[in-house]
């Protein structure tokens, strides 16, 4: 009977010793794992604002999420439609992802990211930033505008949500076209 008890004690003190309750290593293990609260297929998203429609948002998926900043995740894509006041669409943005941080009301889109105003002018770079709050438009990108008699590139760009008054950060060029 003593040699089956020396013959436990140390498997039962190996199990012990290598078991470990690191509460940090356990949150970071969990975050990497984090999982939606809220998926959706085919979403559409209206903004508005005194019942005056101000954005909207269509995804082929949406998935939101919580925690200390919580944010809702475009990863298939996005496409924003901004309405004037005369509820017609004044600009819209297309791109090949977008995150939403909620809380302070910032969208970033990145991969083939283009903006085109009720003029036809677009504007085409990988990253955008809009600030719902202050209905702003930067990018500190390249960025390549396309307007009915000229192709602006520079680096960094500021406009209206419109994209009616922008203006760009260090031109590089600006190419006349001929019609």
């Amino acid at each position: 009977m003593n040699i089956k008890i020396l013959l436990v004690l140390p498997f039962i003190s190996f199990i012990f010793s290598s078991c470990e309750n690191d509460l940090e290593k356990v949150k970071i293990i969990a975050s990497k794992n984090e999982l939606p609260v809220e998926s959706t297929i085919n979403a559409t998203l209206i903004y508005s604002d005194s019942a005056q429609l101000q954005v909207r948002l269509i995804a082929p998926q949406l998935d939101r999420f919580l925690g200390e900043r919580p944010y809702i995740e475009l990863p298939r894509g996005v496409e924003l439609e901004f309405y004037d006041g005369d509820m017609e669409v004044s600009s819209r943005l297309t791109a090949n992802y977008a995150i939403s941080y909620e809380e302070e009301g910032i969208m970033e889109a990145k991969g083939n990211v283009i903006l085109i105003n009720e003029m036809g002018e677009q504007l085409n770079t990988e990253h955008l930033i809009w600030d719902e709050k202050t209905g702003k438009i930067h990018s500190e990108e390249f960025v390549k505008i396309t307007t009915a008699d000229e192709i602006i590139i520079g680096e960094g760009f500021e406009s209206n949500q419109r994209f009616t008054k922008f203006k760009i950060k260090k031109i590089k060029g600006t190419l006349n076209i001929e019609n």
